[in-house]
């Protein structure tokens, strides 16, 4: 009997495990570096992670392309723009050069009725308002009437059509006739004037 009642007055030891993974994580702290686990993450945590570094990269692979994409559409509407730009400005170019066919008749017909001795007739002032209502527009576009006459002979605005002997030295290479005058819009050549261009003759020896 007294046995037994030594046996009850021992102490019982019990072991107690946290299984919270808090606990366990401050546990591991404890340790030294050595023990301490590769990753307290779980693996479908780290997993998530890796899928959301794909899906970023992804996005910024695609945020690149649109932005090259969208720099080619640009480059490409300017490019369109100059295109139709220059075909609006071709076509305007052909319009008035035809337009200077009609003022070219209305000259020949001034100069043909003065020619018959009639100045003062009414059809001819009837004609000579309608060329200044028609100079008036095309100067309104731009237009101007390339001056020729006594000026030096320049192949970029004039079309030599004849060589005329030079009454001078000072007529050599000069235009001294205007056979159909020419135009420009501002900087650039519609038509050539066409032109009777002085020479020097050289005395045989």
């Amino acid at each position: 009997m007294p046995e037994k009642n030594k046996d009850k007055d021992r102490d019982v030891t019990v072991k107690v495990v946290d299984r919270r993974r808090w606990a366990n994580a401050g546990a591991a702290g404890e340790r030294t570096a050595s023990d301490a686990p590769g990753s307290l993450k779980p693996t479908y945590v780290e997993q998530l992670e890796q899928q959301l570094a794909e899906k970023d990269r992804q996005a910024q692979e695609f945020i690149s392309k649109y932005r090259q994409a969208s720099a080619e559409f640009e480059e490409a509407r300017l490019r369109l723009r100059r295109e139709i730009a220059k075909d609006v400005e071709r076509a305007r170019r052909d319009v008035i050069i035809e337009m200077l066919e009609v003022l070219d008749n209305l000259d020949r017909a001034i100069a043909s009725a003065q020619a018959a001795g009639t100045p003062d007739s009414a059809l001819l002032q009837g004609v000579e308002l309608v060329r200044r209502q028609f100079l008036a527009k095309l100067e309104s576009l731009g237009v101007q009437r390339i001056e020729s006459a006594g000026q030096p002979f320049d192949p970029s605005i004039h079309e030599a059509v004849t060589m005329v002997p030079a009454a001078s030295g000072d007529q050599d290479g000069v235009v001294v006739g205007v056979i159909r005058p020419g135009y420009r819009i501002g900087d650039q050549v519609l038509r050539p004037a066409a032109v009777a261009v002085g020479k020097q003759e050289i005395p045989q020896t």
